[in-house]
């Protein structure tokens, strides 16, 4: 069913640049597409929303904007349990980002001198959640705990509107619960398009964060600069690491974990051991048997899996390092000895009672993670992630005659005589 792959310097290689395919540039009628509909929202503002809104899901749904006593009632009528998991979540969400939020400082030096950097919340951050059956409340927790952390004024979410014309009540209870401050029912590029613009209705934002399908991330990215953006996700990943103490049982599901996402994502395991990879092949038969979306993970395990056996775990780290996954699980008999070694992960799961699921609902750290091997520069969603720094600068005069020679003669070999103006003005 998945590939095996023997780690010889070159097939391996191979491989994962087969995936690079997954990941290509944006197909140009897609952006042509979403072009258009950037163009038309950002012209006709609301009308030109919900007309895409009518054209795309079918009507119209019962409000634009969701009412405040909407809300409420979904979080009051909701299944306790459920609220209960998502408060325990949401609590250790807010526990783990608060550790994250950093400290403006103020240098104040002996000759006068005062530098500082001052941090501060954006004003306004837009939340894009999926509706229909890929609605994610987990990911409504994960997008707008830390954005509260880090003082963010006011939180403005889209997510389109059901077949009934109705709201997702998972995300009402998710958005409840985290202070969400307006909830409209639009979904798309059409969407990303008002956020990023505002229209009569939906305030202009700052920043634009959550997953979306191709339309959804296309608009982000051609958006990116009029708006900030999280970044530009693609298919889901995970990479595990295993050697003969791993329980194949465990290793099959936490790939089938990721596997279930979406037809491009990625499963990888690279193990140590030729037998566990045996017995993992057999375990994706035998579960797949009672998952619900077995042919997807049928599909993305045959087409973009793979199980690499490697000579050793240098080898087997080695691997996990080119390869930069979004999730990445070590599975080997003393994991912690290899944090320190694992340098590009969006996040790494440590030993078999640490599976992935556990960080996409509830342990802390967030689950919104670079993809596509961009985890080589890029980092996790965080409090960071929705704040601004300004410097400041103040000099004494005293102090600034000190400087004023290097000054003027760095600027005037830079041909920027007025630059150098600017400071020799003060001492004549």
């Amino acid at each position: 069913m998945i590939k095996k792959i023997q780690c010889d310097g070159k097939a391996e290689y191979e491989f994962l640049k087969e995936l690079e395919t997954r990941t290509g540039e944006t197909d140009k009628k897609v952006t042509q597409i979403v072009t258009e509909i950037i163009d038309t929202v950002r012209a006709g503002g609301d009308e030109a929303v919900k007309a895409y809104t009518k054209k795309f899901d079918g009507n119209l749904p019962q409000y634009y904007e969701v009412p405040r006593e909407v809300i409420n009632d979904a979080l009051t009528s909701a299944d306790q349990e459920f609220v209960n998991a998502l408060l325990n979540a949401q609590e250790n969400i807010a526990a783990f980002h608060n550790r994250q939020k950093p400290q403006g400082f103020t240098d104040a030096q002996p000759n006068g001198v005062i530098l500082g950097q001052r941090v501060r919340g954006l004003e306004r951050v837009g939340l894009y959640v999926p509706g229909g059956t890929a609605a994610y409340p987990s990911s409504v927790l994960m997008n707008a705990v830390p954005a509260k952390i880090a003082g963010v004024k006011e939180i403005i979410m889209v997510t389109p509107p059901l077949k009934d014309g109705t709201p997702n009540k998972d995300i009402l209870v998710a958005a409840a619960l985290c202070g969400v401050d307006r909830i409209f029912l639009a979904g798309g590029a059409q969407a990303i398009a008002a956020l990023a613009y505002g229209t009569e209705e939906i305030p202009k934002v700052d920043k634009i964060v959550g997953p979306g399908n191709i339309f959804v991330a296309t608009a982000k990215k051609l958006l990116y600069g009029t708006v900030d953006i999280d970044m530009v996700a693609g298919p889901s990943e995970v990479l595990v690491l295993a050697d003969e103490t791993a329980d194949p049982k465990f290793v099959a599901a936490d790939l089938m974990s990721q596997a279930e996402h979406d037809k491009l994502a990625s499963a990888i395991l690279v193990t140590t051991c030729e037998e566990l990879a045996d017995k993992v092949n057999a375990e994706f038969e035998r579960q797949m048997a009672y998952l619900e979306r077995s042919e997807i993970i049928r599909y993305s395990l045959e087409n973009y899996g793979a199980i690499m056996i490697c000579e050793n775990k240098d080898q087997a780290v080695e691997m996990a390092n080119k390869f930069a996954p979004e999730h990445l699980e070590v599975l080997f008999e003393n994991p912690m000895e290899y944090v320190g070694r694992l340098d590009n992960a969006g996040s790494v799961f440590l030993g078999q009672y640490a599976s992935e699921p556990l960080g996409d609902y509830y342990a802390g750290p967030n689950h919104v993670l670079p993809t596509s091997g961009t985890a080589r520069f890029f980092s996790p969603l965080g409090v960071n992630s929705f704040e601004k720094r300004s410097s400041f600068i103040y000099y004494t005069e005293d102090a600034l005659r000190n400087a004023k020679d290097d000054i003027v003669l760095v600027a005037n070999r830079e041909g920027l005589t007025a630059h150098a103006n600017a400071i020799k003005v003060r001492f004549e």
